[in-house]
């Protein structure tokens, strides 16, 4: 059940992810286009993807110590001063030889350093989720911190625009003899005091502007109502469910656990005998100078070969292999405790996000209801000034509070969205997966991790590195400026 609504998120919120990004990089007007982009361009994605791929090598740099190794060596030698007494020995020589090693038994330790090193990778991949878990909670936040900021300034220039009228307006009745000079005052005061209130909304927009930057890699351009979060949990406790399947931070601690036992293994190998198969040959010629007078009667060159089985068996080590496993032991014993604290944080998260998205959901309702009144109560006002049972200051008491439940029910609008992905990506069910990246333009690390597990030629090398995530340095700098 919970897939379905998950799928449905996917469709609702990202259904033309995909082929914005085959199309190339689009204006992020809608928050699809804001997630497809921080996807495919944000530097702590890429820089996160990068690190997997370092993990990933750590699989054939485990599994080589249990592959043969060939080695070889050549000498060329000049004998520059020799024995006096020795009438026979060479002025030169050219020697070659080569060495061939092959592990039969190491009591386990490759074995298991392959299975610890898979086992991190698995870890780490799961890290991986969760950086871009993270990477889009960012975003979604930007998003609705840009169109949160953008109605603010707008609503704060609505009331200033309002209040100039009234300022007129007082100043014309006041030269009538209608009101005093405290009332024009009045109006002059609250005036300014909305036109500083614009202009701190006006440097946020730019600050949440410069951020949206900093995380898409484009400016935003008249960003759109998100869509609606599906996939949301009925209570706490099937929050909590879910997470604990499926969070990534939590799988990768208990990835970690596993691997941290096979560690253990690895250490306890170190007290266990070690087989192995090995062959050599050489090759030496003097080039014509063995024999010194009369090198015709010596053999000028030869080769040799061998081959044999070698065991070695540990029978004192000092106590090195037991400390070694005691420490793998504890480290073990840490990365299990360390796997229990990210449970309960990830329990902590989970109730706390649901209690959030809970709480601004109620706030929007009680926000909106304070709009109506304050509108209504506004209207009233006005009107009973006209009459004279109100005064100018009522007026402006109306007005400002009118506009701060307008502020109010913007914020709780903007906090529920983020509350609810926040929720969403505690749960594990906010990452490119599920929010429908598809087509073939998600990045799958399980790809590189086939591609080099199993590679043994020393030379197989990767490209030169090169950035995939985009500048912003020429990005125009942000202003304060809202459609009308």
């Amino acid at each position: 059940m919970i897939g379905l609504k998950v799928s449905r998120l996917a469709r609702a919120l990202l259904l033309a992810g995909a082929a914005s990004l085959v199309a190339g990089p689009a204006l992020a007007d809608e928050l699809r286009d804001a997630l497809a982009l921080a996807y495919q361009t944000n530097p702590t994605l890429q820089s996160a993807r990068a690190q997997q791929r370092a993990v990933d090598e750590n699989v054939p740099i485990a599994r080589s110590a249990g592959l043969p190794s060939l080695n070889g060596t050549v000498t060329y030698t000049e004998y520059l001063k020799t024995s006096s007494n020795s009438f026979t020995s060479p002025s030169r020589s050219f020697d070659a030889n080569s060495q061939l090693g092959v592990p039969i038994y190491t009591g386990g330790a490759v074995k298991n350093s392959v299975r610890a090193a898979t086992t991190r990778v698995e870890a780490g991949q799961a890290d991986l989720r969760g950086v871009e878990s993270g990477v889009f909670s960012q975003v979604v936040a930007a998003y609705m911190d840009v169109i949160l900021a953008q109605e603010v300034v707008k609503l704060n220039r609505a009331n200033g625009q309002r209040l100039e009228v009234n300022l007129q307006a007082s100043r014309d009745r006041f030269e009538i003899g209608d009101l005093t000079r405290t009332d024009v005052a009045q109006s002059q005061s609250r005036l300014s005091l909305v036109r500083g209130q614009t202009r701190t909304a006006e440097a946020n927009l730019i600050a949440a502007r410069e951020r949206y930057i900093q995380l898409v890699g484009k400016a935003p351009i008249d960003l759109q109502t998100p869509p609606p979060l599906a996939g949301l949990p009925s209570s706490a406790g099937e929050a909590v469910g879910i997470a604990l399947d499926h969070n990534p931070d939590l799988l990768a601690a208990r990835q970690r656990s596993k691997a941290a036992d096979f560690d253990v293994r690895v250490a306890g190998a170190g007290k266990l005998p070690k087989v192995s198969i090995f062959a050599g040959a050489g090759y030496s010629d003097y080039l014509g100078t063995l024999g010194g007078s009369g090198p015709g009667t010596f053999t000028q060159n030869s080769t040799t070969a061998q081959a044999g089985v070698r065991a070695t068996i540990p029978i004192f080590q000092g106590g090195l292999p037991a400390a070694q496993r005691r420490a793998a032991q504890a480290r073990e014993d840490a990365t299990m405790e360390t796997e229990i604290g990210v449970e309960r944080a990830v329990v902590a998260n989970v109730r706390s996000a649901y209690a959030q998205w809970q709480a601004a959901q109620s706030v929007i309702g009680s926000s909106q209801t304070a709009v109506d009144a304050a509108a209504l109560s506004l209207e009233g006002v006005r009107a009973e000034n006209t009459v004279g049972n109100r005064t100018i200051l009522d007026i402006l008491n109306a007005e400002n509070e009118l506009l701060t439940a307008q502020v109010q029910v913007a914020t709780a609008r903007r906090n529920a969205y983020v509350a609810g992905f926040n929720l969403l990506a505690a749960m594990g069910k906010a990452e490119a997966r599920d929010l429908g990246l598809d087509g073939g333009a998600l990045y799958d690390p399980q790809v590189n991790y086939e591609r080099v597990h199993n590679k043994i030629w020393d030379w197989s090398e990767d490209p030169d590195s090169a950035t995939e995530s985009t500048r912003t340095v020429d990005t125009p700098a942000q202003d304060g400026s809202v459609a009308p």
